[in-house]
Formats: structure tokens, sequence, C-alpha cells
């Protein structure tokens, strides 16, 4: 368990901008010290503990790129055609067992190694085989053509991966070509989990006239899951500051990351606060970010409190910018900023400066074929159907104020805030 310092996220003064919290994140939080070995066909999406090396070049052995004809470079025809008698026959899986002959082709095919001397191949559309079983070679190929030199795509002993990298399939892949069966990585996060409020209730419970099913949890522990977490479902909390602190001290011990929702804002109600400065220190994070500006951060016995708002979509926002980097900074990932594309706005928008706003779109294709973002009609934090019926969100820098139809402006797709 990583091991925090009451003091370690203590600052205060104006609002914080949303670089400078993630920063702040990375640079404090400190990097969970247990590794384990797994084996390759479940690292994906693991974050590797130690650099992977690679033990052989690859391709192992000079190859054919193409079905076609081997030959070695000085018997290339000049200006004219050239017939060559075919030598030999090699199929991918089989070594040659003589080198290249002067004067003579070489029936190759895709991934076969090459016979030592040889070093060009044609491709087997570009020539004509005459009546005689000789191979007709046009000139104008380069020697060299159509072949894959050893180690064309890694050298043996290049760090392909670096301690950091949270697995990707093609990340597993090139281990597995390297003849790697498993890797060391850093073990799971571990978070606990619990909503806040008397006025929700878990779905499959009697529901209340003035209460409203629990979304946030699921919908946040689905988000951790897909970031490899291992999760602690603490369920729902009432609103009562000596509970949650009961509940958050026995939550401490043996886990990385403490994540609520709700109860984070300066209401009467919102006894987070209360229940967390008793047990350890809070400083609330007025985060410069819409939807989402009530977001708490803390220790509380050595082990990171997050706090976000029970708002749906503001959840969602300030856990895909927020609570994501506290949880690449705890297992030591690199951090993996959303990428973010220029897209074209067929809306109008105004905002106030120096904050960071998240407006929920859907995209479409224009007139003119370029992709133009539409914003969902309805305004509101709690509107789950502004996630579900959109594709993703623009995101407005602090320096603006107005959006009009037909400007450039930054599409984040969900698919890259999980």
């Amino acid at each position: 368990m990583a091991q925090l310092s009451d003091d370690c996220f203590a600052f205060g003064g104006p609002m914080r901008s949303l670089d400078d919290t993630a920063a702040l994140i990375a640079s404090r939080l400190t990097v969970v010290e247990e590794t384990e070995t797994v084996q390759l066909a479940i690292a994906d999406g693991r974050v590797l503990a130690r650099d992977l090396v690679a033990p052989l070049p690859l391709p192992p052995f000079t190859n054919s790129a193409v079905d076609g004809y081997a030959l070695r470079g000085d018997d290339l025809p000049g200006t004219a055609e050239k017939a060559m008698p075919v030598s030999d026959r090699i199929q991918a899986g089989l070594a040659p067992d003589r080198p290249a002959a002067p004067g003579q082709a070489i029936r190759i095919f895709t991934g076969a190694p090459l016979p030592e001397g040889a070093d060009t191949v044609y491709m087997q559309e570009d020539v004509r085989v005459d009546d005689t079983g000789r191979v007709v070679l046009p000139p104008g190929l380069k020697r060299g053509a159509n072949v894959r030199p050893a180690g064309e795509d890694v050298a043996a002993g290049e760090v392909v991966l670096q301690a950091g990298q949270r697995m990707r399939p093609q990340d597993v892949a090139l281990a597995a070509a390297l003849g790697m069966t498993q890797v060391d990585v850093r073990r799971k996060i571990r978070v606990a989990i619990f909503s806040t409020g008397n006025e929700i209730v878990a779905p499959g419970n009697v529901r209340g006239p003035a209460q409203l099913f629990d979304s946030n949890r699921f919908m946040l522990m689905a988000m951790l899951a897909r970031l490899g977490c291992e999760t602690t479902d603490l369920g729902i909390l009432t609103d009562d500051s000596s509970l949650i602190a009961d509940v958050l001290s026995e939550a401490a011990s043996g886990q990385d990351l403490i994540l609520a929702s709700g109860g984070v804002s300066t209401g009467e109600a919102d006894c987070v606060k209360a229940a967390v400065e008793s047990m350890g220190t809070l400083v609330f994070w007025r985060v410069a970010i819409k939807p989402g500006r009530p977001v708490a951060m803390g220790v509380i016995r050595g082990t990171a409190f997050i706090g976000l708002p029970g708002n749906p979509v503001a959840s969602f926002v300030t856990f895909a910018h927020i609570a994501r980097a506290a949880i690449f900074a705890l297992a030591g990932a690199r951090q993996q900023p959303a990428i973010s594309r220029p897209v074209r706005a067929a809306f109008s928008y105004r905002k106030k400066p120096g904050r960071r706003e998240y407006v929920r779109v859907s995209l479409r294709r224009g007139q003119d074929g370029t992709y133009e973002a539409a914003k969902f009609p309805r305004e509101g934090a709690g509107l789950l159907s502004s996630l579900v019926q959109t594709d993703g969100l623009v995101e407005l820098g602090e320096e603006t104020t107005q959006v009009e139809p037909g400007q450039t402006v930054q599409f984040l797709a969900y698919s890259d805030l999980n």
C-alpha cells in the first residue's frame, strides 16, 4: 500500500486549474511497491514494473516479404529482361540447405528465410515463367527489394517497452513475438468506493418517493475496472459523519485509494468533509472545471482519498480528468492524457473565462464530409442521458468565452477517457 504523509496535498489559495491539479497528483502520490508476474495472455491493461528488453532480433532472420523469386543482387537484369533457371524452392518455416548459386533464381514464399548470398526478391506477379521453366525477370528492380533484414523491426538488447507502460494488445503481441510468456507488472491498485446521501438507494432495493437509485457507484466501478483496479464496494453511506468516519478508518487499511461520490461540497448535509478531517487531512480543491467544481482530495492514515461530485455527469468528468490521473500515478504508469481531435462546432455556446468546460456533443458529418460536433440539447450535470446519447466532450479552454458555429473546437471521445 502506498503510504502518504498527512500534508502531502497541503495547499490552499484560489481555485486551481485542471492542469495544475493533475500535475500535483502525479508529483505527490507514491507508486505502489509490490509487483507480480503475470502470464502474457492476461497482461493487457497492466503496468510494466520493469523495462522489457528484446532477447533476440525481430525478425530473427532475413526473410522474404513477398511470394516470388530470390536471387543474388549481382544477377539483377541490366536494361533488358533476363531469363534465369529456378534451382530451388523455399517455403516458410523451412531453412535453406545451400547458398544461392550465381545465375540462378530460387522460388520463395512470404516469411521464408533467404539463403546465403541472396539479397533481392521479385514479386511473383512481376515476372513470368517461359516454356522451359525459366523465370523471366524485368529490369528496374533495386538490390535489396522485398526483403526483411534480420533485426529490421527490433534489435537484440533493445528496450522495446519501458517500465510504466500500460500494456496494450499491440504491446502484448510484441512481447509474444520475442518469445516471452510472462511479464513483471505492478500489482493492481486497490480502490474502496462508496456513495453518500440519504436521497439515494441501491438498485434492487425499495425506493422511497423522494429517493433516487444510485448510479454513480456503478459507473465509477466500471471505469475503475477498465483501468485494471481491484475494487472494494462499500455501498451507500447515509449522511452521518460518525458513520462515514468509521467506514473510512476501516477502509484505509489495505487500500491505495478511497473514492467517494457525493457529499463533498459545502452544504449542511455534505458530511464527508467532517468525517475525513476527523480521520486525517482534507483539502478541498476548488478546481476550475465545469461540470465538477466540488472535488476533494486528502489523506486518511496514509491512504489517498478523492471525493467526486454527486451529479453523474460531474462525477464522470472529474473521474476522467482527476481520479484517472491519481490511479496512473499510484500504478507508476506514464500519464496518458486523452488525445483531442479538431472538429467543427455546430452549436453556439458562452462560458466564463478562467475555467475549463466540457460540453457533451454528438459527432456527425457535415455536407462537405467534415466531422462536426452537435451539442446535446439540454443542460444539467444530472442528465445521464446526455452521456448515453452523445459521443464525447468538447473541451473549452480557460481563455475561451464563446463558441460560434463553424469554429474549430477540440473533441474528446468517451473511449479515450476510460
